[in-house]
This record gives structure tokens, C-alpha cells and sequence, in this order.
């Protein structure tokens, strides 16, 4: 039945459902079939996104997330413009072709400009050459088509879950974190023209499986670009840690995010993938295993050293005291070895927003 099932291109729920509980043998089976979909359709590519955070100030207050507007030990911190500057021109040198700006959700007028200002100043100082990526939380619509218009291509906005009675168990059920509000955000991003990103945590505690085919359906009906997803990692500094012990295990979060990703390649055969750092949390092989599932997108973190501790969404975040430059080269060797070709000085536009746009 596996095998007649990987042969399809297009899958019901209860195929999605029947691709995410393979066990054992059959999970490298699905593992496989989505790395020949993804040679088959994107190549065997990867595509650099260099990563920003660029600040851990949050107006949020997210059940699963260490930099929560309630976390008290947290030493919060904001990038200095020039701080921002020399990551972009060592993307820009190092040939990544695109950027990823990353931070805490705030809405201030201040905030919004600031983003704007340094949309301007990157591509000012780089030609224009670098691709970017916001992930800067729920805006209203003016606010991403003045981003989109001041220089953003990109945006990611992850909806977690769903399942919206699970999303009430990892958000506050108030009119700041509304599930509503983040579906309105995600419609308003493709009507502002951008290559629009979502994902989910997998493996929150008491999400099922039927969840998880839930998730692949939505980003299917969004008819999305892009997807960062992988395992949930808990922080024992928020409300969400309680439930710990109804976690999956590690070792079956990983397997289950690997799957999640090949099933998503089968799916979606044309869009981008990352291959998430939260992987490796899991494996020291993460990343490369993420590629070899179908992900073709990995993002090394250009943010300095010293401000990195502090941008910890999870527990264990790993490469915490790697510079740029050695975290960018080992990344490279280990790519290279499992017969993935890095695509240097390209922006690595999703295929499937670009057969849109026809």
C-alpha cells in the first residue's frame, strides 16, 4: 500500500494521515521518495539565508516561547544599526544571496520604521543583491506593503497550529494572540505581494498525527511558498514546560519533523523548505537529515556572538558560540558531502510563487 501511496501526486487526509504514521523500514521509504520529488522538481539544491535576530524585545506573550513578554531572565537586547550593516555585507560577500531578518513581534510606530530604515540601508550598501525575508510577527496590512515597498520580498509568519483549540493551548486566547488574526495576516501578506512563509511546532504536547495532516492541508489551501517548520523544543522558562511530560520523546520528534517535511515535499513539490536549526538541537546531524527529507533552504545565524544567548525561542539552541564565519564554513563541508550543491550569489526564489506569477 506504501509504495502505491508514494507513487500519487495528490493525497487525501487520510493519505497524509497514512504517510505520517509509517513506523520503522517505511519511514526511510517516505524519506527517499521525497528526496527524488525534490531532485525531480527544485534540484538538488540549498539556498542560504543568512540570519538576523535582530531583537528579543517581544510584546507577546506565547505559552511555548523564551523570549515571552513575561520571561523576566531574559537580558533583552536590539541590534545596532551597524551591527546589522556588517552581517548583511558578510551575506552579501559570502555570496548568500538573501537575508533573513528576525525579531521579537512589536507593532510601534517606532519599530516600523526602524525595519523600513534598514530595509533601505541594506540594500543600499549591497546593490540591491541580497534577497530578504521578514519575520517580524502580525502587521496590519499597511505596515507589510510599506516593508514590501521599502524592499522585503519575503515574509514568515507561522501559524504553530492549526488546530485552533491546540493553538489556545500554546497562545493566550485574547485579542493580541487571535487565531483569526494570524489567518487575516497570512491573507494579508499575499495580497501585499510577497513570497509568503508559514510552519508549525511539531510534537506539542497533545497534538495527534490527524493535527499534523490538518497543518499540510492549510498550507496547501494557502497555496504558501515557503515553510519553516520543525520539532517543538521546550523552554523551562515558560507556562508550556508543565507538560512535559507529555512530550513526545526527542528521538520521535525529530523522526516525525523529518517526516513532516518529506510528506510536505510530496505534497508541495515546488515551494521552499527549511531545514530548521531546531533539528540539529535534536541530532547533530539535523540539518543535513532535514535536507535529505526534501528541505532545500538552511540559514546560518549572522547574529554576533554575543547577543545570540539571548535570542533563545527553546532550550539547547546549538551554534550559540560559533562565529559567522566558522559556523558558514562547516555548514558548507557538510552539505557538500551529502551531495547537496549550495547555490551561491542566488536568491533562491520559490518555484511555486514564481509559476504563479506566471
Amino acid at each position: 500500500m506504501l509504495d502505491n501511496l508514494l507513487k500519487q501526486q495528490n493525497f487525501s487526509r487520510e493519505d497524509l494521515i497514512s504517510l505520517l504514521s509509517v513506523k520503522g523500514d517505511d519511514t526511510q521509504k517516505v524519506l527517499d521518495r521525497a528526496l527524488e520529488v525534490k531532485a525531480a522538481t527544485v534540484g538538488r539544491k540549498v539556498y542560504l539565508r543568512g540570519l538576523i535576530e535582530l531583537s528579543n524585545v517581544c510584546a507577546k506573550d506565547c505559552y511555548y516561547c523564551g523570549i515571552r513578554k513575561s520571561n523576566k531572565h531574559v537580558n533583552r537586547y536590539t541590534l545596532t544599526d551597524e551591527e546589522v550593516y556588517q552581517a548583511a555585507d558578510f551575506a552579501w560577500r559570502k555570496g548568500f544571496g538573501s537575508l533573513v531578518i528576525q525579531s521579537g513581534e512589536l507593532t510601534s510606530p517606532a519599530f516600523v520604521s526602524h525595519i523600513e530604515q534598514l530595509l533601505k540601508g541594506i540594500h543600499q550598501r549591497t546593490n540591491a543583491e541580497l534577497s530578504i525575508t521578514l519575520s517580524c510577527g502580525e502587521q496590519p496590512y499597511e505596515v507589510f506593503k510599506r516593508w514590501q515597498e521599502a524592499g522585503a520580498h519575503r515574509y514568515l509568519l507561522r501559524i504553530e497550529t492549526t488546530n485552533k483549540k491546540l493553538y489556545y493551548q500554546i497562545h493566550p486566547e485574547n485579542a493580541l494572540h487571535a487565531y483569526e488574526k494570524r489567518i487575516k495576516a497570512l491573507e494579508d501578506l499575499r495580497k501585499a505581494g510577497y513570497q509568503v512563509g508559514t510552519g508549525v511546532m511539531i510534537g506539542l504536547p497533545e497534538q495527534t498525527i490527524a493535527d499534523l495532516a490538518d497543518d499540510l492541508l492549510f498550507f496547501k489551501s494557502l497555496d504558501i511558498d515557503m515553510v519553516g517548520m520543525g520539532p517543538y523544543i521546550e523552554h523551562a522558562e515558560t507556562p508550556l514546560f508543565e507538560k512535559f511530560m507529555l512530550l513526545w520523546p526527542a528521538s520521535e520528534r525529530f523522526r516525525m519533523s523529518l517526516l513532516m517535511l518529506a510528506t510536505l515535499r510530496l505534497l508541495m513539490p515546488d515551494i521552499n523548505m527549511a531545514s530548521s536549526t531546531a533539528l540539529e538541537t535534536l541530532d547533530p546531524l539535523g540539518r543535513q537529515s532535514g535536507l535529505l527529507a526534501g528541505a532545500n533552504v538552511v540559514m546560518p545565524n549572522l547574529t554576533p556572538v554575543i547577543n545570540r544567548i539571548n535570542y533563545q525561542l527553546y532550550n539547547n539552541k546549538p551554534n550559540l558560540d560559533k562565529d559567522p564565519a566558522l559556523s558558514t564554513s562547516s555548514l558548507n563541508q557538510v552539505i557538500e558531502a551529502i551531495g547537496e550543491k549550495i547555490c551561491y550569489y542566488e536568491p533562491g526564489n520559490s518555484q511555486h510563487f514564481l509559476k504563479r506569477q506566471g
